[in-house]
């Protein structure tokens, strides 16, 4: 029995629907799993049990990536194809069963994902990053080792908190008397992100650092696994901690957070004083990449630092 599992290109939309793709292994406890999703998502799923096959999806002139995708499945029979990118890749698929997203601008996307298969309640996100990579974080994050971690970037400039406030941010919370005084200090980002990160990397001494700019997504989940808190701004990066069960801070503006906010019972999010449809109203429209300003301007400091405390309070974790 074979499974194909089309899931998204980018790393936030493929970490939220691995809560439905490992409930289908629970629902199909015989079959294999056949994942199809963009080049950054691939280590998302690649130690996922039972996924057999990953098919990387390049985007292509004049729809090439989908071409190639029914070149991967043609002649192959499946049990069920569940497609979250609302293609018409399901119905070119020979399948017993189709399951195809459609779009829902109103709930959030880890309800919306499991409304396509028929879960309910829908199961969280979760992460596999694999024996190797565990372990590499247990040498990384050693047991007692209490660790901040901070994503101060994002898709797009627009989602993006200004980073000294992020440095600003760690020097309260590792500050003597903080919650997570003397804490170690985790930077994470994408590769070639080194220079926006570097400002909040050097908040400590070299001794404390850890830098994870560039890493491996499944290398990063790993080191969420073990660390105290996250703070970040609404990214894939942001979703993988808090799948990966990392307390979750995640900062919004110019997008929706009760579409995308962390999922999660010790996640939360904080958004500046204006809602997302105000932010809309202002801009003309749905916001993009073309913003009039950068709105995350409007989150203060102490805002998140409250939200940060209180979050480690609830949780226990605090000093």
């Amino acid at each position: 029995m074979r499974i194909l599992f089309i899931a998204s290109n980018r790393i936030g939309d493929a970490v939220l629907s691995t809560g439905i793709l490992n409930g289908l292994m629970q629902r199909y406890p015989e079959a294999e799993f056949w994942v199809a999703c963009g080049p950054l998502a691939v280590d998302v799923f690649r130690h996922a049990p039972r996924v057999t096959r990953i098919i990387v999806m390049r985007k292509a002139k004049r729809a090439g990536h989908w071409r190639q995708l029914l070149k991967a499945v043609a002649f192959r029979r499946f049990e069920a194809v569940v497609d979250l990118r609302g293609s018409a890749t399901a119905w070119l698929t020979f399948a017993r069963k189709r399951h195809i997203l459609k779009p829902d601008h109103a709930l959030h996307r880890v309800e919306h994902n499991a409304g396509v298969v028929g879960m309910v309640p829908p199961p969280a996100p979760l992460v596999w990053p694999g024996a190797e990579m565990r372990a590499k974080a247990a040498r990384t994050i050693p047991d007692g080792l209490r660790v901040l971690a901070i994503g101060p970037t994002a898709a797009w400039p627009g989602k993006m908190w200004p980073v000294e406030r992020f440095a600003e941010l760690a020097r309260r919370l590792l500050a003597p008397g903080a919650p997570l005084e003397g804490a170690s200090l985790l930077v994470t980002g994408g590769p070639g992100e080194e220079e926006k990160c570097r400002p909040v990397l050097e908040v400590v001494p070299p001794e404390r650092r850890i830098d994870l700019v560039g890493a491996k997504i499944d290398e990063t989940a790993a080191c969420f696994e073990r660390v105290a808190l996250y703070v970040g701004n609404d990214s894939g990066l942001m979703h993988l901690a808090a799948a990966a069960g990392a307390p979750t801070l995640g900062l919004f503006g110019p997008t929706a957070d009760a579409i995308y906010s962390p999922w999660g019972p010790k996640a939360v999010t904080v958004r500046v004083p204006r809602s997302h449809e105000e932010i809309k109203a202002e801009e003309g429209g749905e916001v993009t990449w073309h913003v009039s300003r950068n709105h995350m301007e409007d989150l203060g400091v102490e805002t998140v630092e409250n939200a940060a405390r209180d979050l480690l309070e609830k949780l226990g974790s605090g000093a």
